[in-house]
């Protein structure tokens, strides 16, 4: 195991009726104007607009509306945000959704007090050091933006999706009542899940040795899911089943799971560019490049495969061949993804196979340049993983 510093002061409060203490939160963090970012109408329609409203008008605390978040989030209402908080003198965000709004929400906070364009934490990777504090009401378990320090945004001049980071960006609060998530319909459920298990795979497959603990961590999240996803695709009004997808989702990237081990996110970084040109939701895109960045890497490490075969989804172990059982777990992995209505190939999921080139080409790897941590790759590696994919 790595040496490791892990710091996650978020403060959660979870389950029925939670939205009710968000002007309380707010307070406690030291909000006292607030700017309440939001996609588009689900949350006046289910409810949860109206009682955080209440929370805030309850404890005397002034709000400004910005809504209109798209999945994908893009720049142009970051910047309008940004000067939306400059303009009104606002000290505290609260983003009401799923990831894309906290994400959005998040680069607002970096942007508000730094001189420069926001958009320089994304293409530079600068650290977010200086952001304003963000509170979070989720709505959607998935990207598990709730609990983590990491936000992605699409820039529209040239769409590149790109991601940032920094511990300034962890929320204050996060308020996870799964109530909310129960009117999301099937497919918008899946992509949820299967982001939360991507999110665990690109820490799980790792060259650091005598990790077990972590290991076992994210096999017990991985089989939540297997577990539970069938239950709310049957029943979507499922409290328990979504209570146990909701929680997984932070956890899943909270990163309690990934301390202590070289992490990997390839297959996030290839999905980026699907859905910057697709408009396809994350979730669907990493279904379908998930599974062909497994096929392609599996002989790096067929033990690790081999494990994750048999601890995941209860394969037999073949010791005279492990090649066969880390095949299998793949194969499974597959299999999951289809029952639960995700796509597994470029056609259902209606990209190109003519576009390969422009993605690889926007990616910005250039001659030399790799993604990757448990294998390293290069343009020619991405673009046969996109292949695999069709």
């Amino acid at each position: 195991m790595e040496n490791f510093r892990f710091y996650a002061p978020t403060y959660f409060a979870f389950g029925k009726g939670s939205e009710k203490s968000v002007g309380e939160l707010v307070k406690r963090f030291g909000g006292s104007k607030v700017l309440l970012h939001f996609g588009g109408g689900s949350i006046k329609r289910n409810g949860v607009f109206d009682a955080v409203t209440a929370s805030l008008k309850e404890y005397g605390i002034p709000y400004v509306e910005l809504g209109g978040v798209l999945p994908n989030p893009r720049s142009g209402l970051v910047y309008e945000g940004i000067d939306l908080c400059r303009k009104e003198g606002i000290d505290f965000i609260l983003a009401v959704g799923g990831g894309s709004t906290i994400d959005s929400a998040k680069a607002i906070a970096a942007g508000v007090p730094y001189e420069g364009d926001f958009w320089d934490y994304y293409s530079k990777g600068i650290p977010v050091t200086e952001a304003l504090p963000v509170g979070t009401v989720l709505t959607i378990a998935a990207a598990g933006s709730e609990g983590s320090p990491d936000t992605v945004i699409t820039h529209e001049n040239g769409m590149l999706k790109r991601g940032g980071t920094g511990e300034a960006l962890r929320p204050k609060f996060s308020v996870l009542n799964p109530e909310y998530t129960c009117t999301l319909p099937p497919y918008q459920t899946a992509c949820g899940i299967t982001d939360i298990m991507v999110h665990v795979i690109e820490r799980y497959f790792t060259n650091t040795k005598d990790v077990e603990i972590t290991d076992r961590l994210c096999e017990a999240v991985l089989q939540a899911m297997i577990e539970e996803a069938p239950k709310v695709i049957a029943n979507l009004n499922d409290y328990e089943a979504r209570a146990n997808i909701m929680w997984s989702g932070m956890v899943a990237h909270n990163n309690i799971v990934g301390v202590g081990r070289a992490q990997d996110w390839a297959s996030h970084n290839i999905e980026h560019e699907l859905s910057a040109l697709y408009d396809c939701a994350h979730g669907a895109g990493l279904a379908v490049i998930c599974p062909a960045w497994m096929t392609y890497v599996y002989k790096h490490d067929v033990n690790r495969f081999a494990q994750f075969a048999v601890r995941v989804w209860h394969c037999d172990m073949n010791f005279a061949n492990p090649e066969i059982t880390a095949l299998e777990g793949i194969a499974r992995f597959r299999s999951f993804l289809k029952s639960i209505g995700m796509p597994l190939n470029f056609a259902e999921l209606g990209a190109k196979e003519e576009d390969i080139p422009a993605m690889v080409k926007t990616m910005g790897l250039g001659e030399d340049g790799t993604i990757g941590g448990f294998v390293s790759l290069g343009n020619k590696d991405v673009d046969a993983i996109y292949r695999l994919a069709l």
